[in-house]
């Protein structure tokens, strides 16, 4: 079967290590937000903080997870998204 890691007998050491991740990408996504930003500011701040590279398989990739992200903190309360000059702004509450 295909994967990206090695057969192990406990996922619970790699399911810790991919939630405190995705914490970690949370409270990164928090301090860009303290001023309102756009999708695309909020991208390039994540993509400078972990030394990527954009390309468009990466902005589509990467830029549908971050979405997803978005989505989840607004929908917990966590960011505001606004319209400023119409551009959709997301900011921390």
């Amino acid at each position: 079967m295909p994967a990206h890691a090695e057969v192990v007998s406990s996922m619970k050491p790699l399911a810790d290590l991919n939630r405190k991740k995705v914490y970690e990408i949370i409270e990164g996504i928090k301090t860009i937000c303290e001023k309102p930003s756009s999708f695309d500011v909020i991208l390039k701040a994540l993509f400078d903080k972990y030394s990527l590279a954009m390309n468009f398989n990466q902005y589509v990739i990467v830029g549908s997870t971050v979405r997803s992200y978005l989505s989840y903190m607004l929908n917990n309360q966590m960011i505001n998204a606004e319209f400023h000059d119409n551009i959709l702004l997301w900011v921390v509450r």
